[in-house]
């Protein structure tokens, strides 16, 4: 899995592509987001759209990274989740706990950075 994350407009941009299923990917993962909370960051929109499978180990990273989030008075939306992890976000019934956006440009309306 590579991971890429980008700040705009007060907001974390993270792309995954590949399988999100465990580390030392998801470290590096959560090392990225950690960091970046230290720049009091409590937006963020993860796309989903490349990744092709994630497991409970995935779908637990993107628990804890939205606990992280919700308790700094923020949120996390997921941008459009590719196939397999729509399915597994659907049969956990986290479909319901997670914000999920269609695209870019709908996250970044759903998420109203920290400063306004």
């Amino acid at each position: 899995m590579t991971t890429t994350s980008t700040v705009d407009n007060g907001i974390l941009f993270v792309r995954l592509t590949g399988d999100l299923i465990g580390s030392p990917d998801t470290d590096q993962l959560l090392q990225s987001v950690n960091t970046h909370l230290g720049e009091e960051l409590n937006q963020c929109a993860v796309d989903l759209s490349e990744i092709r499978y994630i497991n409970s180990t995935g779908i637990g990273v993107l628990v804890s990274l939205l606990t992280k989030f919700r308790s700094r008075g923020g949120e996390m939306v997921l941008i459009n989740p590719a196939e397999h992890p729509k399915k597994m976000l659907a049969i956990t019934k986290l479909n319901n706990i997670f914000t999920v956006s269609p695209d870019e440009a709908t996250a970044r309306l759903q998420l109203t950075p920290a400063a306004n």
